[in-house]
């Protein structure tokens, strides 16, 4: 098959890792692949490396006239984006090529924008959804999608780097936690150091970190921080590259999303033998299921303490369910697996045909 790959984000996020895993997945199975996506982004600098074929566009809008051109040459235009469905949606008024769209949010859809978004979902020939999660509104609005969980990956983890910032925050405790989010309003981090705030009630011989980029919450955060009196409990370490170097001087940790597709930090942690506490926000309920971690109500500070208290205090139970959450990630989210099933699906699309 001849595929090409759509993603036109700016930076190098879930969807951004999950595009080029798929990419060397189909091209292992011996596929011949291209990416089209924004020039000099982190995504077309590691597929250049990689030795891919990589089509670089400035502007948004100029993919429809790519599509136009180039649509042709390919079996599956895979649109791995909402942005990029767009165009390649009213790309296929000039070329009957399969359109693949992968959902990754688990956002409900604004009322005002139902219409065109149901429009525009029922245009691609095949819909999938990461988890049940993001499944549920294109259901709502009619459309079936088959799920594919995303894949992740062992990375090389750099313990030196851990060491550098043990030495940077002088942490004297021997019970770190921590959590990798942006101070954004589905992160709920307001939440989060409540709870952290409650544990402190209960015990004092921990510190918690929070790795992620400034986002609206930031303000807020920061004065609850202070107000709470946990500037030396509560440290912020900010956005840092390769952040699951950073998870082996964890003993637990922590999500308080109140909106999340998948979670893929907290699949980060089950690779690294991480036991982790969550709130059961979309996708999370799902990867954490079967005792794979301990799941709390969405807004809830009080059982997120709890949870956290209790992993604390039974480092075997959080061993054993670390371990089960190590099995679980490495046999459900194998890249090799992901890149079959989606292999799998676009044979079965193109079959209809013949």
């Amino acid at each position: 098959m001849k595929i090409l790959q759509m993603n036109f984000e700016k930076g190098w996020r879930g969807g951004e890792r999950q595009t080029l895993l798929c990419m060397q997945e189909f091209r292992k199975a011996g596929h011949e692949v291209a990416l089209l996506t924004r020039a000099n982004n982190e995504l077309s600098k590691r597929a250049l490396a990689a030795d891919f074929t990589v089509h670089t566009l400035q502007k948004s809008w100029q993919q429809l006239p790519f599509l136009i051109r180039h649509a042709k040459q390919f079996d599956i235009i895979h649109s791995q984006t909402a942005n990029t469905l767009t165009w390649a949606v009213l790309a296929r008024f000039f070329s009957t090529t399969k359109v693949v769209f992968t959902r990754r949010t688990a956002f409900a859809v604004a009322p005002k924008k139902e219409r065109m978004t149901a429009f525009k979902w029922k245009k691609a020939d095949l819909f999938v959804a990461i988890a049940q999660a993001a499944a549920q509104e294109p259901r709502r609005l009619g459309i079936e999608p088959i799920i594919i969980p995303s894949a992740i990956q062992p990375p090389r983890i750099n313990l030196q780097r851990a060491e550098a910032l043990h030495n940077d925050f002088k942490l004297k405790s021997n019970k770190i936690l921590g959590t990798a989010a942006a101070f954004t309003r589905e992160k709920d981090p307001l939440t989060l150091i409540r709870a952290v705030a409650d544990l402190h009630k209960l015990r004092q011989d921990f510190v918690f970190i929070h790795f992620g980029a400034d986002g609206d919450q930031t303000p807020a955060a920061k004065a609850l921080i202070q107000q709470l009196n946990l500037e030396n409990v509560y440290l912020l370490a900010g956005f840092r590259e390769q952040v699951e170097d950073y998870y082996s001087l964890l003993n637990v940790f922590v999500m308080s999303s109140c909106q999340e597709a998948l979670g893929s930090s907290v699949l980060d942690a089950f690779l690294q033998h991480v036991p982790v506490v969550s709130t059961n926000a979309g996708g999370l309920k799902e990867v954490l299921a079967d005792g794979r971690g301990i799941l709390c109500d969405v807004g809830d500070n009080k059982a997120l303490a709890e949870g956290m208290n209790t992993l604390l205090d039974h480092p075997e139970e959080a061993a054993s369910m670390a371990e089960k959450a190590y099995a679980y990630v490495i046999d459900e989210h194998n890249a090799e697996k992901m890149g079959q099933r989606y292999l799998q699906a676009y044979e079965k699309l193109l079959a209809k045909d013949r």
